[in-house]
């Protein structure tokens, strides 16, 4: 999955916004102002990620802790979240070793996991769109 499709993806998400933050190289995605993910290009000077972020793009996504350690130990293109909080967020190299469909999945259970910690109401409006 490339970065294009991966923008598309989020975008696709209801109420699903896109910002620059962080500048103009760092896509954030947010749902009613909560950030569920980001994409960058990676330049492989990134600390603590051995260069594997080189030329890659990557997105951050929210994940749950039991699974976001699975993950990483699953696939070697999952690493702990770059910039982020490394038991809450992975951070995935878009380096065509993982599969769309699982690459979904993760951006799936990142958007789904910061709209359950919104109000019921933020909650309910967004569902609609599900219906």
């Amino acid at each position: 999955m490339d970065h294009h499709l991966v923008r598309k993806y989020f975008i696709a998400k209801p109420e699903t916004v896109e910002a620059f933050p962080f500048g103009d190289d760092v896509s954030v995605f947010k749902v009613k102002n909560k950030m569920f993910a980001t994409l960058a290009l990676g330049k492989g000077n990134e600390k603590g990620t051995e260069g594997k972020m080189a030329g890659h793009y990557c997105i951050n996504l929210k994940c749950d802790t039991d699974e976001a350690t699975m993950l990483r130990d699953i696939f070697a293109s999952v690493i702990p979240g770059y910039h982020m909080n490394k038991a809450q967020w992975n951070t995935v190299i878009l380096d065509g070793s993982i599969p769309q469909g699982e690459i979904e999945r993760m951006i799936d259970n990142s958007y789904l996991l910061v709209v359950s910690k919104m109000t019921k109401k933020d909650q309910a409006s967004i569902n609609l769109f599900y219906t």
